[in-house]
């Protein structure tokens, strides 16, 4: 792996030095676009407006639209805007991990030490893990200033990256149903529905599902095959009582 962002983590006056690591990958199928009536691939250019002319990477500045005027900004801009945050990340303060509302969470980097056994990296790491805190903190990568939650993953720090909350939009404009008056056998049978259903969180349980039919499909059409197609089948119950089907559901899954 490369690493994407070199710096440190601050914690009080504690400096571990660290290399930031991509997390995740995609697990969806890399498709091209092809014209389709001779499958050449479809490239995308940078073409100057004026000029309807391809401009060389190198050649690409980022500005900001000011005053009908552009004011270009090179990347010592971006460092002297928050020096501090482009090299550290300063841990403000800690939280219970749970109390992030997970409409935050955005992406998952690997911290590594940037020094052989260092002792402040595994200080952090076991002080995280007994008291099931998460760390909270600012840095700038790529330019834009991220808030992020440092938490740990067996014996690795991991930094996830959260959103801010003006980041998230308000609910006013939605139109929600006014608070409806259930019943208690309802409410006492969706608790049931939910105690028979719940188990241990095991994400290897999940897979995508979709990417592998998709695969299927694109074997089959290279073999000059007709691919299958599965029928949508949807669960029904014969009656529209609430009660009835939340019963139905929970018959369904004991039986399963």
């Amino acid at each position: 792996m490369r690493s994407i962002w070199k710096g440190s983590i601050g914690f009080g006056l504690v400096n571990i030095p660290i290399k930031l690591y991509s997390a995740v990958q995609s697990s969806s199928i890399d498709l091209d676009m092809l014209d389709e009536r001779d499958h050449a691939r479809i490239r995308f250019q940078r073409v100057n407006e004026n000029t309807r002319k391809e401009v060389p990477y190198d050649k690409i500045v980022r500005a900001y639209k000011y005053n009908d005027d552009y004011v270009v900004l090179d990347d010592e801009d971006f460092a002297a805007a928050s020096p501090e945050k482009s090299r550290i990340i300063e841990i403000e303060s800690f939280v219970d991990i749970k109390d992030v509302n997970p409409m935050y969470y955005e992406t998952s980097y690997y911290a590594e030490p940037d020094a052989q056994n260092s002792k402040a990296y595994a200080l952090l790491l076991n002080v995280l893990k007994t008291s099931g805190k998460a760390g909270v903190g600012r840095f700038v990568l790529r330019s834009s200033e991220s808030l992020c939650i440092i938490h740990p993953i067996k014996n690795c720090l991991v930094v996830t990256r959260i959103r801010f909350a003006q980041e998230i939009r308000a609910m006013d404009e939605l139109k929600l149903p006014d608070e409806t008056k259930l019943g208690k056998k309802e409410l006492d049978m969706g608790m049931a529905l939910i105690k028979e259903y719940t188990e241990k969180f095991d994400v290897s349980k999940f897979k995508n599902e979709y990417t592998n039919e998709l695969m299927k499909i694109i074997e089959a059409k290279a073999k000059g095959k007709s691919p299958k197609i599965k029928k949508l089948k949807i669960a029904k119950t014969s009656s529209d009582d609430l009660y009835d089907q939340l019963m139905a559901s929970l018959n369904a899954r004991k039986g399963a």
